[in-house]
């Protein structure tokens, strides 16, 4: 009775909302009632406002809990711009599964989903946390850096099928360009989508190509322009040609423009960054850089509440191995349900570690030589990064790898030795 009193108190009503596209279903208790109310509100600017301005009239401007299915999303946003709401996002796998607790026979529709959210809320309010929203620039790198990601995603499909197309008649081209996802060769493309046409083109010609494109040493140019005029042709079968060269030609206007909007995506990444006092934190550990140390600082966010141990945050990030136990039986495995974003972070970053970190590398052979596959490697590394940035970024301090390796020796980890952290402190 005292927990119901001191809710009733703190929130005038409950609301539990199945989201969707097109309209909203609504599961309303108030705190001075036992009735439950169902509605569906139009998902439209103007009806979700009217809807929540009712609320306020109706609750004289008291707070009113929200569960649902998202943290993030049009109808979040909606809500956010209403003071009255207090949100409890809830994991759409957790939902699903006291669903079936309750109706295992698979049934399902949308109002009892939200009837479901608000049985959550109501009976489960000390296990979900309510979302706090993070400042504007804060938010917006979270959302820039995963929008980079995928655009990056898309620029790895587009250069693969590039140069499976390339293969099947003008493979030399992929001899003559170390990088195929840069300009130069986007452009190099464009003006001689064929062997025919790169070898009819003068010497002179070439070497402008290059020299415009910042191509500068004067060996590479020669070479390229030598195994140009040298080159034999794999095919002379137009039926090979003709619908590879299309598609070149048609994938090379997709290629430069997602190298355009990443180079975007970076120019507004760097300036908000500089607005945001814990770069400064991610931006010191070995090859974070201009890609990962803002991926990292997004995946802990501005709020010191939001993780209480480094624990949490590598379960979070789906770096933290998952133990099952049956009966006699025991085994670990990766963590399946977390974000695959995070998890990309922390692995993709700890590998690019090893060759500046010389904890890092030690322990990535040691992790190779006692049997791990390379991704777990990375997986361990990425567990043991995730600690030291808990610590940084709880304390708003830099990283310091002559420290940390002091610290190793200090606790005498088979890692480091004390000539070792003398030449490396040097």
């Amino acid at each position: 009775m005292k927990e119901s009193a001191q809710k009733e108190e703190e929130y005038a009503a409950f609301i539990g909302i199945d989201w969707g596209d097109k309209k909203h279903d609504i599961c309303l208790k108030a705190a001075d009632s036992e009735k439950l109310e169902l509605s569906v509100v139009e998902h439209s600017p103007q009806a979700l406002s009217a809807w929540a301005e009712a609320l306020r009239k109706r609750f004289a401007g008291r707070s009113v809990a929200v569960c649902l299915e998202t943290q993030r999303g049009p109808i979040v946003s909606a809500l956010l711009e209403h003071d009255i709401f207090v949100l409890f996002p809830i994991n759409a796998q957790s939902l699903a599964r006291y669903r079936q607790a309750w109706s295992p026979n698979g049934a399902k529709d949308d109002p009892t989903d939200a009837q479901l959210a608000l049985d959550v809320l109501l009976k489960h309010t000390e296990k979900l946390r309510p979302l706090r929203r993070q400042s504007a620039p804060m938010r917006t790198l979270s959302r820039l850096v995963e929008d980079r990601r995928r655009l990056v995603g898309d620029r790895v499909r587009i250069t693969n099928r590039l140069i499976a197309a390339l293969k099947a008649y003008y493979p030399q081209v992929l001899d003559w360009f170390d990088d195929k996802n840069t300009r130069v060769f986007c452009d190099f493309l464009e003006r001689w989508p064929t062997l025919e046409q790169a070898r009819k083109a003068r010497k002179t010609t070439l070497q402008s190509f290059f020299h415009d494109h910042n191509v500068r040493r004067s060996e590479c140019i020669e070479a390229r322009v030598t195994s140009i005029k040298g080159a034999t042709a794999l095919t002379k079968d137009s039926g090979v040609i003709t619908p590879a060269r299309l598609l070149v030609e048609s994938l090379i206007p997709q290629l430069k423009a997602l190298l355009a909007a990443i180079e975007n995506y970076d120019k507004e990444i760097d300036a908000i960054c500089c607005k945001l006092p814990d770069f400064k934190v991610f931006r010191s550990f070995p090859s974070a850089g201009t890609v990962y140390a803002p991926r990292l600082l997004a995946a802990f966010g501005e709020d010191r509440e939001r993780f209480k141990s480094a624990a949490d945050i590598q379960r979070y990030g789906g770096v933290a191995p998952v133990t099952e136990r049956s009966g006699k039986q025991h085994w670990v495995h990766w963590r399946f349900k977390s974000s695959t974003f995070l998890r990309q972070t922390f692995v993709e970053w700890a590998g690019l570690s090893i060759p500046r970190s010389y904890w890092a590398g030690e322990f990535y052979k040691r992790q190779r030589a006692g049997g791990a596959t390379h991704q777990a490697a990375l997986r361990a590394i990425a567990f043991k990064w995730v600690r030291i940035l808990f610590r940084c970024w709880r304390d708003g301090t830099t990283y310091d790898e002559s420290r940390y390796l002091k610290t190793l020796k200090t606790r005498h980890s088979p890692l480091i030795s004390g000539e070792q952290i003398h030449a490396h402190s040097s």
